[in-house]
């Protein structure tokens, strides 16, 4: 960062008093809510660095699992770019939740070590990053006893590339040039279970099977469960997919559509709704499905859609309650725009892979901090607004013989939040 003696001379103020500023005020910190992200980090971060494998040779080098943690905890911070870390290298109470004095501690890592670090990942590592986040799920999802159910909530989204990255390809949906992840995430908690990039032209249903197949998403249990009482044993329940037949498809029995429309003009009603069910198997299923079918006749016209399920519901209240899961795309906007999760720039598939994988590392860490504030009962807010209420208060770092002191500012919104963790069962 390039530092000028007369940066900025003045700033028009609306009081007679001239306002004079400059970035020199020592030991402070923008982000004094970094203790509670060190805290939520759940030795995350120490066992993503215990999957990447060592490039480097010779000493003088930043441990893995500081240089992990540092980027985990810059993300979640608010700072995507690997850039940013030249200047938040120096700040005192990053330093110290990486494990180095805020005052006499070397400096952390540069933005060079870590593009260093992301060429050196190959999708081997990858596999393995991503194994440890499906971990970490298994154990959080267990804390609290083990679960009756599972619900997946699958969906892709857009990454828009530029250049000639690997692997980007034009999608015709979308209409750009893009990476096409596959977001995995438990519909009843919102917990993120998987981060998987895919090519640009990829299908949305490539690796859904694989990743969410029970034999993977099951929770191992802690003791067998009793023979008395089956169904208490941990099961995954794939969330429900729509999907609409091909063209050449058989006719759909019954005509629900047709029967929608006539009863639409029998009775006047503005909005006729059915809901029924078949037995289908396409041409590349091994077997015959259960399709959930919803026929409704509109001023604007027909509109009919299929929810193809394993589940037992009546088919009215299992297409509501289909229709209920639109909870995943808040959980998407969380990751996007408050943990940066798009911004891929990376030329190599693999680096940018990892990318992915760190974005969703300090969605973990934002996202526990926002379960516990639910479980003291706050409301659940965005992740972007928690960060700017919990983590963004500033403050100074005293590096003194007993302690180090972080003052921070008077009258800040947050402290409600922070005395709310502090008195939060469990709390260190």
């Amino acid at each position: 960062m390039v530092q000028s003696a007369t940066f900025p001379p003045a700033l028009p103020v609306p009081t007679r008093l001239p306002l004079e500023a400059s970035f020199d005020g020592g030991r402070l910190t923008a982000d004094g809510g970094l203790p509670w992200l060190a805290e939520a980090a759940l030795g995350l971060c120490a066992a993503f660095a215990a999957a990447i494998p060592e490039w480097r040779r010779g000493p003088g080098h930043h441990p893995l699992p500081t240089l992990i943690r540092q980027r985990v905890l810059q993300i979640a911070c608010g700072y995507a770019d690997q850039d940013d870390a030249d200047a938040l290298r120096r700040d005192p109470l990053l330093k110290w939740v990486c494990g180095r004095r805020p005052e006499r501690g070397a400096d952390l890592a540069s933005q060079p070590t870590f593009s260093r670090l992301g060429n050196a990942v190959d999708g081997r590592t990858c596999a393995r990053l991503a194994d440890v986040l499906f971990a970490l799920y298994l154990r959080e999802r267990e804390r609290a006893g083990r679960p009756r159910r599972i619900v997946l909530d699958l969906d892709g989204t857009d990454d828009p590339t530029y250049g000639a990255q690997e692997g980007t390809a034009y999608h015709g949906h979308f209409r750009q040039h893009m990476y096409f992840p596959l977001l995995i995430f438990d519909g009843d908690t919102g917990q993120l279970i998987a981060a998987a990039l895919h090519h640009g032209n990829a299908h949305a249903g490539r690796g859904r099977v694989g990743r969410a197949s029970p034999s993977r998403c099951a929770p191992t249990p802690a003791a067998p469960c009793p023979p008395s009482t089956p169904s208490a044993r941990p099961r995954a329940s794939p969330t429900p997919s729509a999907w609409s037949p091909t063209p050449g498809s058989p006719p759909w029995p019954p005509p629900l559509g047709a029967a929608a429309l006539r009863q639409q003009a029998e009775t006047g009603a503005a909005k006729v709704r059915l809901v029924d069910e078949v037995r289908y198997q396409a041409g590349s299923w091994p077997h015959a499905r259960r399709v959930v079918v919803k026929a409704e006749a509109l001023p604007q016209g027909p509109n009919t859609r299929f929810v193809v399920t394993n589940q037992p519901d009546p088919p009215t209240a299992l297409y509501d309650w289909y229709v209920d899961r639109g909870a995943v795309e808040g959980w998407i906007k969380d990751l996007k725009n408050a943990c940066f999760a798009d911004r891929l720039s990376d030329h190599r598939f693999w680096a940018n892979q990892f990318r992915l994988l760190l974005h969703a590392a300090a969605y973990w860490l934002l996202d526990t901090l926002r379960r516990w504030l639910a479980a003291a009962g706050v409301p659940r807010m965005q992740l972007d607004t928690l960060r700017l209420r919990l983590l963004k208060v500033g403050g100074t770092v005293q590096e003194l013989a007993r302690c180090v002191a972080l003052h921070l500012a008077s009258g800040h919104p947050g402290e409600l939040l922070w005395r709310l963790l502090a008195a939060r069962p469990g709390h260190r």
